[in-house]
């Protein structure tokens, strides 16, 4: 069992966006009691005595946290490499100015279309204006920049624009990763998941793009899982190389493991009461799928066990209820057929689509103001001194 090199810190679910395809959990109220800056900075510390290399600070809108420029200084002090995922809102020339001193070394700002209609649409947020505003201010400040752009039957067809202007906005990396059905998305599923045709489309509009961009520009294309014959290797493994602490502590194996948790009734490995060395190497979440002991048949005898690890925990569940199964996405499992009849009604003709999405809910200030008391206001003055090194 190797250590973790990532750790992604979920500061708040709080965030100015209601994103349909959000990964972020249905039980939001359940996450309200967020860390205290003290509390986070404990966390980093112990990351890094742990082994892990980056630090990926995310949310819901990570910079909704006051105390963000100090949790930032706080990382870069202990070395570790820090990424702020960030929907671009809340990002003012200030803020900015005080991240870069503190030390932030990589930005990734999220992308929902090219198009101002559609992408204020898709976020239910009048945002892109600022987005286009957060780009311009991410590369004057000198930060690499990622931009992630969540791809789905609504946008994908506008694949070509997007790409477009990420050159315009020279952005160094271009994350298009279609949908994973976790989270918000899980719901939405039959509205989100793309067609035969649209993916054919996209596929040939990002070859394109690459041969004519070369290395000016990284383009990542990550294939939706229903399409392919095989899972992807979901984390490297459960417990693997990677976890997530959410905004109440709890620690987990993988971003959308929230409902696998809850699932298995185990009881929960939070930081409040447990170390990360604890909870890393003896959790009983983290043990629960870790390895390859667990799988049941055609898994424990595939050959590519090694490979993609059974597939996805989590899509396991929410496709069958049972994380332990074989990840239906695989033509070898025996719950395939889920995926077929998900994929069939995506590209029946006759299926009427772009109906309603079922928006991601917001937390309210009131409620959020719970834990204001907790967060020591973030340090305005320009003059730190880090000691240096998402999306």
């Amino acid at each position: 069992m190797d250590n973790p090199y990532g750790l992604l810190a979920e500061l708040t679910y709080s965030c100015p966006l209601q994103c349909s395809y959000c990964s972020n959990p249905l039980q939001l109220d359940d996450y309200r009691d967020e860390l205290s800056t003290e509390e986070w900075k404990r966390v980093f510390t112990e990351a890094a005595g742990l082994g892990v290399l980056q630090l990926h600070l995310s949310g819901g809108e990570p910079l909704q946290r006051r105390d963000i420029v100090d949790l930032v200084q706080h990382a870069n002090q202990l070395g570790l490499y820090t990424n702020l995922i960030t929907s671009g809102l809340g990002l003012s020339t200030l803020r900015a100015e005080q991240l870069r001193k503190a030390g932030l070394d990589h930005v990734q700002l999220s992308i929902q279309a090219d198009d101002q209609a559609l992408s204020d649409q898709i976020a239910v947020t009048t945002s892109f204006e600022r987005k286009q505003v957060a780009a311009g201010l991410i590369k004057s400040l000198g930060w690499p920049l990622t931009l992630n752009v969540v791809l789905h039957r609504q946008n994908i067809d506008r694949i070509g624009g997007i790409l477009d202007m990420a050159e315009a906005m020279e952005a160094d990396r271009v994350e298009l990763a279609n949908t994973q059905y976790a989270g918000w998305a899980g719901p939405n599923q039959a509205e989100l998941l793309p067609t035969r045709n649209q993916l054919e489309g996209a596929e040939a509009v990002v070859r394109a793009a690459r041969e004519r961009i070369g290395d000016r520009m990284e383009i990542i294309y990550v294939m939706p899982d229903y399409y392919s014959m095989y899972p992807k290797p979901c984390m490297d493994g459960w417990a693997s190389r990677q976890f997530t602490v959410v905004p109440n502590g709890e620690a987990l194996p993988c971003p959308a493991a929230h409902e696998v948790a809850r699932g298995l009734g185990l009881p929960p490995a939070t930081v409040r009461e447990h170390s990360l060395q604890w909870i890393w190497n003896e959790a009983p979440l983290f043990q629960q799928y870790r390895g390859t002991d667990w799988m049941p048949d055609p898994c424990r005898s595939c050959d590519r066990k090694e490979i993609d690890f059974g597939g996805c925990r989590c899509q396991a569940f929410a496709l069958t209820g049972d994380a332990a199964r074989t990840d239906p996405v695989c033509h070898l499992s025996p719950d395939h057929g889920i995926v077929e009849a998900a994929v069939e009604a995506a590209n029946d003709p006759l299926r009427p689509h772009n109906g309603p999405l079922i928006p991601r809910a917001k937390v309210s200030r009131a409620k959020r103001a719970a834990t204001a008391t907790q967060e020591r206001p973030a340090r305005t003055s320009l003059s730190l001194s880090p000691t240096r090194l998402k999306d």
